[in-house]
């Protein structure tokens, strides 16, 4: 088809060969003794829309030989009731033969019967006495006769022409119908698609019925008698179908047709050899013999078939009319045919395209596929969204792409194709096929293809992968920062929870809130284990930062700061690094850039390096409350057991106050600008004041089981706290906590005295200090 349409920009013929249809040259010249071949093939390079339809035939043929079941499962059932075995070998009409031959011994008649004998019509005649039967037995005594075959003749005789329709329809080459025929003993019928006794190969290959090697005077001939063999009154349907199919006569084919395929099959074709008749007529008129070539010779028989006024909108509008194919051409493949065939491709990528794209935005990006694809089942049903190509139909949206893709090449515009292509692109993504992300993304607009790979690269997650998928971009002009920086925003934009960015930070909760004693005990596995997929996405993002130098941005790891991002922040902690992230970064500034873009690079990576330090700190609050649930029912200080969890706890304790320095000064505090300097403060309400009470229990604890230092301690926080050099008395200010901080003071005072009157470990201690001993028991 791109052939007749671009045929300046298409490839050459030798470059197809042996893949495609290779159009025929106008190089030969044609006379009376021209086989039909020559002649066939010269009307082929001439008629444009002749070879475009012919070509369409073909692969109709190619499909239905894929996809069709075999010729003995079709006529299976026929098979059957014609009661006769498996095979249909049974010598044609053994039925009515049986009764011809017995009224031949009855009459003694060394002669044939005749239609005219007498009382024939009365003793010859079916199993159910309905109708009278043939007295011959040759192939055209049905019609030439006007009577019948008995009823399992009948079977065996539709399920023969079905077989050969069969044939005919999936592009049998002579070779093959004329084995079947014979192994079935029907040679005639072989004889009757070929026509030409003499030359035993129907065509080279699987070409054209009308591709022989026969005078095309003779073919000519053979497909007018064919067309009025199509069109008598006795012939089967299949019968009348297959010299329908020889001639180029529709109303015979479409008479059996129940599919799309069937009658595109039967229009196209009757429109090829229509139009061969007319190219003969017209361009070879000279030699006609005069019973082709006189318009009111016997012969002039008219057929209904294919013609130019006919066009493919048309056809394609007649089979959404027609009842038994009118759901079917309403499916994403058909109408993806009727675009082509109805030169409407634009329209239809446009239409389709569009609508496509507007599904995708109405319901929005989502990391589970699954998630989008009920989303988008859950709209049709309710009727919102009319989808006519729906965004899991790989198969369609793949062709169509692809499809898109020869026409870009061709430099012919496609509007919508953009949205087929990224669609496409999102399920190779799912398919694990990304080395061929950046492939597909390359046709896209500049901007389009940055936004596309930056949706698909969260789904690369090996090192390895990643590498190749950088290497690629490179190679076809995609720019990897921009991809890297658009991944991050959407990731951050999908993560945000809508009432924190609302109102700030959500800030964190560690502490639980009821009181045992007077002092707030640390609840256990606060940081918690679950992961959103968009949380999960992030990580991924952050990952990628791991690869490439100086293209990165502090903000993207302010968004674990929340208490929802806990687990999330954890996981970080483990596959990111923002210690070497913070080394490569310096390092990579120092060497290529200013001092003062030196003093700024500083700067984003001290705030990566507060970061991981707040999740270190978090950490180890969560180890040591993991710690303080192991203790041993009935705690002895003197036991093994005793002994082994204080050592425990000991460590746990110390982890706790090397990770919580780096948190008592200066932290989070250098932004780059004003905007960045509030979210700095929020993260510090939100955080600081939590983890600073955390740490006040932690040391009120373990003052009971390990030394009265920790109180001094505690008491030493306070003051740090209160100095008028301090940045942490702000934060408890401003997120009104400053009560609980002078509380957990109190409280720490308080059990100064009382360790001081009962010693360290005591139980008169401990029922004293009333601190986490029900939970710890």
């Amino acid at each position: 088809m791109l052939q007749v349409q671009y045929p300046s920009q298409s490839p050459s013929q030798n470059s197809l060969s042996g893949k495609y249809l290779v159009r025929p040259t106008t190089e030969l010249e044609l006379n009376q003794y021209s086989s039909e071949s020559e002649v066939w093939s010269q009307f082929l390079a001439k008629d444009d829309q002749a070879w475009e339809r012919h070509c369409v035939v073909q692969w109709l043929k190619t499909c239905a030989m894929e996809s069709a079941p075999a010729i003995e499962d079709v006529v299976r059932e026929l098979e059957t009731d014609a009661d006769r075995g498996s095979g249909l070998c049974a010598h044609s009409w053994l039925y009515t033969k049986e009764a011809i031959k017995g009224q031949k011994r009855l009459r003694s008649w060394p002669q044939a019967l005749a239609p005219d004998s007498p009382g024939i019509d009365i003793s010859l005649r079916n199993a159910d006495k309905s109708q009278s039967l043939v007295t011959q037995l040759d192939p055209d005594a049905v019609t030439r006769q006007a009577r019948g075959l008995e009823h399992q003749d009948v079977n065996y005789e539709r399920a023969m022409w079905l077989a050969c329709w069969e044939m005919l329809r999936r592009g049998e080459d002579w070779n093959c119908i004329r084995g079947w025929c014979q192994d079935h003993v029907e040679n005639w019928r072989a004889i009757a698609v070929r026509q030409d006794t003499h030359h035993h190969l129907f065509s080279e290959g699987k070409a054209s019925s009308s591709g022989t090697a026969a005078g095309w005077q003779s073919r000519a001939l053979w497909r007018k008698v064919c067309a009025l063999a199509a069109q008598s009154n006795g012939a089967d349907q299949f019968e009348a179908a297959v010299y329908g199919a020889v001639s180029g006569h529709l109303p015979s084919m479409k008479k059996v047709c129940c599919r799309w395929n069937d009658y595109l099959f039967a229009h196209y074709n009757c429109y090829v050899l229509g139009a061969f008749d007319e190219y003969i007529a017209r361009s070879l008129h000279n030699w006609l013999p005069h019973s082709l070539s006189d318009e009111a010779g016997l012969l002039k028989s008219h057929m209904t078939s294919g013609n130019r006024a006919i066009s493919g909108k048309q056809f394609v509008t007649s089979m959404r009319e027609l009842n038994s194919t009118s759901e079917e051409a309403k499916r994403p493949f058909k109408l993806l045919q009727g675009s082509l065939i109805g030169k409407s491709f634009n329209e239809f990528v446009r239409n389709n395209g569009t609508l496509l794209l507007q599904i995708m935005n109405r319901l929005g990006s989502s990391s589970s596929y699954a998630k989008f694809i009920q989303k988008v089942e859950k709209s049709q049903a309710e009727g919102r969204i009319p989808v006519l190509i729906k965004p899991d139909n790989y198969q369609i949206i793949r062709l169509v792409s692809h499809i898109c893709l020869i026409y870009k090449g061709l430099g012919v515009p496609t509007p919508g194709a953009e949205n087929f292509l990224d669609a496409y692109i999102s399920f190779l993504s799912r398919a694990g096929k990304q080395q061929l992300l950046p492939l597909y993304a390359s046709f896209l607009s500049w901007e389009r293809a940055i936004s596309c790979m930056a949706r698909e690269i969260r789904l690369v997650v090996d090192i390895g992968e990643r590498q190749t998928m950088m290497r690629l971009m490179k190679q076809y002009g995609i720019n990897l920062e921009r991809v890297l920086n658009k991944q991050l925003r959407m990731s951050i934009e999908r993560s945000q929870d809508h009432d924190e960015k609302e109102s700030g930070y959500q800030r964190l909760c560690i502490l639980d809130s009821k009181k045992q004693g007077e002092m707030r005990t640390i609840k256990n596995d606060f940081m918690g284990s679950a992961i959103t997929d968009d949380q999960h996405d992030l990580i991924n993002g952050f990952e990628w930062y791991l690869l490439l130098d100086d293209c990165w941005d502090e903000t993207m790891a302010t968004e674990f700061s929340g208490s929802k991002g806990l687990a999330a922040a954890k996981e970080m902690s483990k596959r990111v690094s923002f210690s070497s992230l913070y080394h490569r970064h310096t390092r990579s500034r120092s060497m290529n850039s200013d001092p003062p873009e030196q003093a700024q690079s500083r700067g984003q990576s001290n705030t990566f390096q507060n970061l991981e330090q707040l999740v270190h700190a978090l950490n180890a609050l969560e180890a040591w409350q993991a710690e303080i649930i192991k203790k041993p029912r009935d705690f002895d200080m003197s036991s093994p057991a005793g002994k082994m969890w204080r050592d425990s706890l000991r460590k746990a304790s110390e982890s706790i106050e090397e990770h919580m320095q780096p948190l008592l000064r200066g932290w989070l505090q250098y932004p780059k600008d004003e905007s960045e300097a509030v979210v700095f403060e929020q993260i510090r309400e939100a955080c600081l004041p939590e983890v600073l009470l955390a740490y006040t229990a932690m040391m009120n604890f373990s003052a009971q089981y390990l030394s009265r230092s920790y109180l001094l301690k505690s008491m030493e926080l306070g003051a740090m706290i209160a100095a008028p050099e301090s940045d942490l008395a702000g934060c408890f200010v401003s997120s009104k906590r400053m009560p609980e901080l002078v509380d957990a003071l109190a409280v720490t005072s308080m059990n100064m005295l009382v360790a001081e009157e009962y010693g360290i470990g005591s139980k008169k201690m401990s029922a004293k200090m009333g601190l986490w001993g029900s939970k710890g028991s």
